[in-house]
């Protein structure tokens, strides 16, 4: 039997969260009912809890849509996931509000492990929500904000893995997954495979559009949709003129037909040729 909602509680509850995502500065995109929700699952707060009583559990993006619907009857449909994770879940990380993968840092942010967690001092001012002594550690907050959201920045910029092109251009590619394959790519096969290839695309788990040198593939008569499901490494091997799609095993998988073919129909039109190659990260993988 389905849990009865008290929807008045859980309308105030939401409205509760908007107020204090209003008044720690977020952006209007950030000021809605999602992003309210989302904040309320990350604090275990169902619509009878006091605000006093919000803890912090590690929680995933799926975890927090099935909180939505069980304790506050709000559904999202699951092809909504990455709205909430790039849209409210992002933003939370990047204000410093939550830590992302606290349990084991290495692990990427797209990985479907990745889970979220509210930050202490976050957590300590949102237990004081609605009493009398909000303001002021409010204000406390606030002011060491700027602090804290630089350190935990550092703390995530010293887990990024450096990336020099051959052009002189400097990349940062988030942690974990198959960026450290990337790295490699880029730093030892390139070099010794496509000695003189100009790097025209570098994905990353994060961004996912790392580099790109839109100009260059213009250069060959090749246009690219966005949308389209890119490989991890792209490379213009001048000398033969081929255009050299690679692959990091960890992430799609090798190059199989299936996979061929939707790179054949994203890199239609090339007037260079196309060479597959998959890569991995040792002879065991």
């Amino acid at each position: 039997m389905a849990k009865k909602i008290d929807t008045k509680k859980a309308e105030r509850k939401i409205k509760e969260a908007l107020e204090i995502l209003k008044m720690l500065g977020f952006p209007r995109q950030q000021q809605n009912e999602r992003s309210a929700l989302t904040l309320l699952s990350l604090l275990n707060l169902k619509p009878d809890d006091a605000w006093e009583g919000a803890s912090d559990p590690l929680i995933g993006v799926t975890p927090m849509m099935e909180f939505f619907a069980v304790h506050y009857g709000k559904r999202y449909a699951p092809n909504t996931r990455e709205t909430v994770r790039r849209q409210t879940v992002h933003q939370f990380m990047q204000a410093g509000v939550i830590v992302p993968n606290p349990d084991k840092p290495l692990r990427p942010t797209n990985s479907p492990q990745a889970v979220y967690q509210i930050e202490p001092f976050a957590l300590k001012l949102f237990r004081e929500f609605g009493r009398p002594s909000w303001g002021s550690h409010l204000r406390s907050y606030l002011h060491a904000f700027k602090t804290l959201k630089k350190l935990y920045a550092r703390e995530r910029d010293m887990r990024r893995i450096p990336v020099k092109l051959s052009n002189g251009r400097k990349l940062s590619l988030s942690p974990g997954g198959q960026n450290v394959l990337i790295k490699k790519i880029i730093d030892d096969f390139c070099p010794l495979f496509i000695p003189g290839g100009r790097v025209i695309y570098v994905g990353d788990t994060e961004t996912k559009w790392a580099y790109f040198d839109s100009d260059a593939l213009k250069e060959l008569a090749i246009e690219i949709e966005e949308h389209g499901k890119m490989p991890d490494v792209v490379v213009h091997h001048v000398e033969k003129n081929w255009l050299v799609l690679i692959e990091a095993v960890i992430s799609h998988g090798p190059v199989n037909p299936k996979r061929r073919q939707e790179l054949k129909t994203l890199f239609a039109g090339s007037k260079v040729g196309i060479v597959y190659v998959t890569a991995f990260l040792d002879r065991k993988a």
